[in-house]
C-alpha cells in the first residue's frame, strides 16, 4: 500500500515540475497571421530544387540510340534462335522464349522512354 502513494507523489510531482515549462513554451511561440504564413510558402516555392537535373537533347538521343542498338541485337538473336529452333529442331526454346520476354521488355522502354522525352504534348 505505501508504495503505490509513493507512486501517485512522485507522478504528481512530476506533472507539477513539467507544467510550468510547457506553458513557458506557448507564450515564447510568436504570433503571425496566416497571410504571413502563405506568403512564407510562396518564397520556398519560389526557390527551384537543388537536385534537379536536366538532360540535353544530344544525350537525350544518345540513350535513345543505345536502347535502340540494343533492341535490335535482341530482335536479330531471338529470330537466330527461333529459326535455330523451328528449322533445324536445336533444343533453345528456353533460351528463345527469355530473349523474346527481354526484346519486348527493351521495347517497351524504348517506346515510353521516346514518348516522355520526344513527343510533344
Amino acid at each position: 500500500m505505501p508504495t503505490s502513494w509513493l507512486r501517485v507523489v512522485l507522478a504528481s510531482m512530476l506533472m507539477l515540475a513539467l507544467q510550468p515549462a510547457a506553458s513557458l513554451a506557448d507564450d515564447a511561440r510568436p504570433t503571425s497571421s496566416g497571410a504571413q504564413i502563405l506568403e512564407q510558402f510562396s518564397r520556398q516555392q519560389a526557390q527551384p530544387a537543388a537536385r534537379t537535373t536536366t538532360i540535353a537533347d544530344h544525350e537525350r538521343q544518345v540513350i535513345m540510340f543505345t536502347i535502340g542498338a540494343v533492341l535490335l541485337l535482341l530482335l536479330i538473336s531471338t529470330a537466330s534462335v527461333g529459326i535455330a529452333v523451328a528449322v533445324f529442331g536445336k533444343p533453345l526454346f528456353l533460351v528463345h522464349m527469355i530473349l523474346a520476354g527481354l526484346t519486348v521488355t527493351v521495347a517497351i522502354v524504348h517506346v515510353i522512354v521516346g514518348v516522355v522525352w520526344f513527343f510533344p504534348f
